[in-house]
């Protein structure tokens, strides 16, 4: 996608934008609606406390570089293998990042609560377009469908036997150039959603397949 770039290493995965995004995610650093000129996926250890974590990112942001604003994102995940997708179509594109740890697994409604642990599906989408904000809410949920459905799909199952809907601690980032005609709507059968589905799908699809290969 002309004017984002894609670095991914054993440290982290980190996307980064030309001219400032307009963002919304549940990012533990920067998270909520805003904007943001990167957006980083930080591996740490699957036993890290919390506490910390925030200076974590930003010792890591100060020593590589990162553009600000920027958003931080945590995985336990091996950021070296994060899996990417990119899609065009609606003279609209989406770019699709993600990692996937899938060791502490649960049931949206059926799992209680629980420790917070970095064993996560991280996704971001940059998508070439406008979306009002609303719009940027909708491909959020797009998203998390999207998981939900690939997780169904491979009979991935919680300790108990129900079928996972995610992890403890997924999180989603959706980023928008601001580019292209305005989108009003990002839901599945939109042209933003759809776009972004497709991104979101194929990217996630292999990372749920490798980490289920690598952990029979």
């Amino acid at each position: 996608m002309d004017g984002v770039e894609v670095a991914a290493d054993r440290e982290a995965v980190v996307v980064t934008a030309r001219a400032p995004l307009a963002a919304v995610s549940s990012a533990v650093v920067g998270g909520g609606l805003g904007a943001a000129r990167a957006i980083v996926n930080l591996h740490v250890p699957k036993h890290v406390a919390l506490p910390g974590l925030e200076a974590r990112l930003a010792e890591f942001a100060a020593r590589r570089g990162v553009p600000a604003p920027w958003i931080g994102l945590l995985t336990s995940a091996h950021t070296e293998t994060a899996e990417r997708a990119e899609v065009a179509e609606h003279g609209l594109g989406a770019l699709a990042v993600v990692t996937v740890g899938l060791s502490n697994r649960i049931a949206a409604g059926v799992a209680p609560a629980a420790v917070w642990m970095p064993s996560t599906i991280n996704a971001i989408v940059v998508v070439d377009a406008a979306p009002e904000p609303a719009a940027l809410v909708n491909a959020v949920m797009t998203i998390t469908e999207v998981k939900t459905a690939l997780l169904a799909a491979a009979g991935v199952r919680c300790g108990d036997g129900t079928l996972a809907s995610g992890t403890s601690t997924d999180a989603v980032v959706v980023a928008a150039t601001g580019r292209g005609r305005p989108c009003r709507f990002g839901g599945p059968v939109s042209e933003l959603g759809a776009v972004v589905a497709r991104a979101a799908r194929a990217a996630l699809a292999a990372g749920i397949s490798r980490w289920l290969a690598e952990h029979p």
